[in-house]
């Protein structure tokens, strides 16, 4: 510690390359714990899916429609415990940017098939005598500030109602919770199918549990085999490998952070090596007066190392610090209450500090190697 003063010195002597470096450092790291962030929630969240939850959608694309009747013959498969279902709504509060994630669906039945979403009993039966009740997460009654008792209308660009209406109106019934996904506002499926103008009597995906995990394959080829040749075939799938197929409609999630936080690391990485570079070269006659006063070639080599690191390491926390910040509102688009994963903050951590050591090691061999008598003459 009695040398901080030292490194602390050397690394104001250019105050606006300094803070420049600094500001790159701080965003490069920034957008790494934002980017890998969400990476890694989108894994660990494909890791808690739950193994006895099926999910099967049209074999023609998930957003085709299938019939409500396939209700019945789903749960006539052996196997199948709960089946439940729910139709698209996609609907917007207000205003179309406070899009609100949003289903048609059976109560009782999706309750029982999530059996991880928490809602009072009272206030589920309540929604089922009630037809334009909703039952809504708590991540997005917080968000609007809603509360229960509340007359909500909700727009639609897609279900336009039968007579004309400008929206669906609900009133808030209840409140559920959920280890994830709480930012669902649930209506009843049979008050949405009557108001609508067209594609009546039909669902976008079915969910249901099964009794026992180990049979989810064979299960799953014996629903879509049941539909095989039918006007509307059917493609089944585990809760993981549904989300899966979701995340790749994006594109390859994992690859594309990677390489866009690679390719900035590795420009970040020229651009500290440079600085430190450049502050060592301006230095070389004060470091040959350290070594004329007794400092040996191995402390000199760590004061520029010990700079190149207090450079990068804070930098890199302060960006790391200000993701974990911000990470919280990304649970707005993605739903849950989520903040930037333990693990993202250690390999950011990890990767400062090889950064700093990568960078500031050339300049710290050209310390060690510095000759007393060439570097006073200015050779």
């Amino acid at each position: 510690m009695k040398y901080f003063p030292l490194l602390w010195a050397g690394l104001w002597r250019k105050r606006t390359r300094t803070i420049f470096t600094i500001l790159s450092v701080v965003a490069a790291f920034l957008l790494y714990g934002l980017l890998q962030g969400v990476n890694s929630w989108l894994s660990n969240a494909l890791d808690q899916s739950a193994v006895n939850r099926l999910y099967t959608v049209s074999r023609i694309s998930y957003v085709e429609p299938l019939p409500l009747s396939y209700t019945q013959q789903i749960e006539s498969v052996p196997g199948v415990d709960k089946v439940g279902y729910f139709a698209w709504f996609g609907g917007y509060f207000q205003d179309a940017k406070n899009q609100v994630q949003s289903y048609a669906v059976e109560p009782q039945r999706m309750f029982d098939v999530y059996k991880e979403w928490k809602v009072p009993k009272e206030q589920l039966e309540q929604m089922k005598r009630q037809r334009n009740g909703a039952i809504v997460g708590a991540s997005t009654m917080k968000r609007f500030n809603w509360k229960i008792g509340d007359h909500i209308p909700l727009r639609t660009p897609i279900w336009t109602r039968k007579d004309g209406a400008p929206s669906y109106d609900f009133e808030i019934v209840g409140v559920y919770t959920a280890p994830a996904q709480d930012n669902i506002f649930l209506m009843n499926y049979d008050y949405f199918d009557e108001a609508r103008s067209f594609a009546k009597g039909q669902v976008a995906i079915y969910v249901f549990s099964i009794k026992d995990p180990t049979k989810s394959a064979a299960i799953a080829a014996t629903v879509d085999k049941m539909f095989a040749n039918s006007p509307n075939e059917t493609k089944t799938q585990n809760e993981k490998e549904f989300a899966q197929a979701q995340i790749k409609q994006l594109g390859d999630i994992g690859f594309m952070v990677n390489a866009i936080v690679g390719a900035v690391l590795f420009t970040l990485l020229f651009l500290t090596g440079n600085t430190m570079m450049q502050s060592v070269r301006e230095r070389i006659p004060e470091l040959a007066v350290l070594k004329t006063v007794g400092f040996t070639d191995g402390m000199v080599t760590t004061l520029v190392l010990a700079e190149s690191a207090l450079l990068c390491v804070i930098a890199a926390f302060i960006g790391l610090g200000l993701a974990a910040l911000a990470f919280p509102g990304i649970g707005k688009a993605i739903g849950g209450t989520v903040s930037l994963p333990l693990s993202v903050l250690g390999t950011g951590a990890i990767a400062a500090i090889l950064l700093a050591m990568i960078s500031g090691l050339p300049p710290a061999v050209r310390a060690n190697r510095l000759a007393v008598v060439d570097a006073l003459a200015g050779r």
